[in-house]
């Protein structure tokens, strides 16, 4: 699959010399205008769709912002999306119709079951710089690739800082951690429970099919373990319903949520029920204050307030657009390296550089609680280690 795929330059006029002093050199677009490409990958059908739209919105948001400052290097950004649907085989064939489009780079990834086959296109496919926004599982950027980076932090770390809330904070002496079988939620499963081992927690996994309407039965066999807290690990899609159940169950059990819970949609479906509900997630845009002007911008266009990860993909576009000019080309390769060079970069989720992996550092959590029908910054770690208030 080693295949190098080059972006082809618009029919150059020019003599000899002028191609040889004009942007190809520097593997820019050489046409007047023409528009460097951009794939976001999400999926924007199926179960998670509400999620891709959203993430899909914070690129179209950033690339606004570049496109009317000039672009980069002279040339427009253009936005080319690709419906994965979170499914690994839908996910590749969508990585390869972008190829075959002419991106130079990636932004984007809601589901790591998904971003996972992308990944393997595009290092094959020239090393094409893949920056995700959303997608947590540690496989992403331990397969030796210098071409995989994220702008959110990993399971590895969210596991152990939700396992500290569940021990250090809410005091459980005796956990369910609930998944949902897919790379992502058992990827959080397997870190969080090994964390909270090493905190004396009695800790029990459960399992659930995603996709169903009643989990009852589940939710009754977890309740038979008298747990104090269940932590699910899946996505928001069951979450609400799960809420919704255990109320009707009139189960006491404290739920808790991983960051692919933290959507709007878990209000809607839970109504009531949500309320208590907590939530272990990077950052919301609400709950930063560099966010404020793209929390207006964001209602503006698009009537309606950003999901979580709309901001973690602004930023990603904006970190490839100046790794871009801090590189003066769009060749992949060159792209990667200064991708690797940026330090302390200034995004709307705070400064962070990245790791020879490729991995955001430092990576932020918090948590968050359903109150009065809406998402309310709970805790923090702050830096002595001790939970405290998130400022508000």
């Amino acid at each position: 699959m080693r295949i190098r795929s080059s972006w082809l330059v618009a029919a150059l006029t020019g003599a000899s010399m002028l191609l040889a002093a004009s942007p190809v050199a520097s593997g820019v677009a050489s046409a007047a205008k023409s528009p460097i490409k951009i794939g976001v990958t999400v999926p924007l059908s199926g179960s998670y769709a509400s999620a891709g739209i959203d993430i899909l919105n914070g690129a179209k948001l950033a690339v606004a912002k570049i496109n009317g400052q000039g672009g980069v290097l002279g040339h427009p950004i253009q936005l080319i999306p690709a419906d994965d649907a979170c499914d690994a085989q839908t996910a590749a064939q969508a990585a390869q119709n972008l190829v075959a489009q002419g991106v130079v780079a990636v932004a984007g990834g809601y589901c790591s079951s998904a971003s996972l086959p992308e990944s393997k296109v595009f290092h094959a496919q020239g090393d094409l710089p893949f920056v995700l926004d959303a997608s947590t599982n540690p496989q992403l950027t331990e397969q030796g690739y210098n071409d995989i980076f994220r702008t959110i932090g990993r399971d590895d770390e969210q596991g152990p800082f939700a396992a500290n809330f569940i021990a250090n904070f809410l005091h459980a002496k005796k956990v369910v951690v609930l998944d949902d079988n897919s790379t992502y939620a058992v990827g959080l499963q397997q870190d969080t429970v090994k964390a909270l081992k090493k905190l004396h927690v009695n800790v029990t996994v459960e399992h659930l099919t995603p996709g169903q309407s009643d989990y009852t039965s589940v939710l009754t066999q977890i309740n038979q373990l008298h747990p104090q807290v269940l932590y699910y690990t899946g996505y928001y899609t069951e979450m609400g319903l799960l809420l919704k159940q255990a109320r009707q169950l009139n189960y006491k059990f404290t739920m808790i949520g991983g960051d692919a819970t933290n959507d709007p949609t878990v209000l809607k479906t839970a109504g009531a029920a949500a309320n208590g509900f907590m939530i272990t997630t990077a950052p919301l845009a609400q709950f930063l204050g560099t966010a404020s002007g793209y929390l207006q911008k964001y209602h503006q266009r698009f009537h309606a307030a950003p999901g979580p990860y709309s901001v973690y993909e602004y930023d990603a576009i904006q970190v490839l657009a100046q790794a871009m000019k801090n590189a003066h080309s769009t060749k992949p390769k060159a792209v990667d390296a200064a991708l690797l060079k940026i330090k302390n970069f200034r995004g709307l989720t705070g400064r962070f550089s990245f790791t020879r992996q490729g991995d955001r550092t430092p990576a932020v959590y918090i948590t968050l609680k359903v109150l009065k029908g809406k998402f309310t910054a709970f805790e923090e770690l702050n830096p002595a280690g001790k939970w405290v208030p998130v400022p508000r």
